[in-house]
């Protein structure tokens, strides 16, 4: 069998999990079998299990991916001068993110991972992980305050989970309306990102 070059195998990749992706959102990660994700990535098995042990590594890889790109944002924004660019540089990128109707496929998935892994102690590490990426936000938070660049009196952890809601209810809203308007949600966040930083 030739071997695959790099841009051949992470497109093969891509499409194992592209193709589990539109299976999750549309059956549901439960409902949704290796053959589903097979016949929709138009491969056969022994091609997709030479990538992916099964159903559940093709779940974590998924959650990994998104955990990746958060970090990269959440790294990205906290290099910015001031607390205000910072938390509008975050958001902007992430409701730009959230407007591309693929990623708004894999949310669907996000919410199921997030529900299951109540559960699911297999589950459950996975969506810890992106969970856990809040103490980048915290650090930032913290230092900022003692910066004096944020109020003092408001806890960093309270006020870091806060800005974690504004994301999450936004990711659940968007589930049930995917035609939500994402410019007037941009708009009040930053009246609120404003008037944080109005210090």
């Amino acid at each position: 069998m030739p071997r695959l070059t790099a841009r051949t195998a992470a497109a093969r990749r891509r499409q194992i999990l592209d193709a589990a992706t539109a299976c999750f959102s549309e059956r549901g990660i439960h409902a949704t079998t290796m053959h589903d994700i097979c016949q929709r990535a138009r491969l056969s098995p022994g091609a997709v299990y030479c990538w992916f042990t099964g159903k559940e590594a093709i779940i974590d890889a998924v959650a990994d991916e998104r955990h990746a790109r958060e970090r990269d944002m959440l790294q990205a924004a906290t290099t910015a001068a001031d607390p205000r660019t910072a938390f509008r540089s975050f958001l902007d990128a992430y409701l730009d993110w959230l407007a591309d109707p693929a990623e708004q496929r894999r949310r669907r998935v996000s919410i199921q991972m997030w529900a299951d892994a109540l559960v699911n102690d297999r589950l459950r590490p996975s969506v810890r992980a992106g969970i856990d990426q809040q103490a980048i936000a915290r650090d930032f938070i913290t230092a900022a305050q003692a910066a004096g660049d944020l109020p003092a009196d408001v806890p960093a952890d309270g006020l870091t989970r806060v800005l974690l809601a504004i994301i999450q209810g936004f990711i659940l809203q968007q589930a049930w309306e995917p035609d939500i308007d994402i410019g007037s949600y941009r708009q009040a966040v930053g009246f609120l990102i404003d008037a944080l930083t109005a210090t």
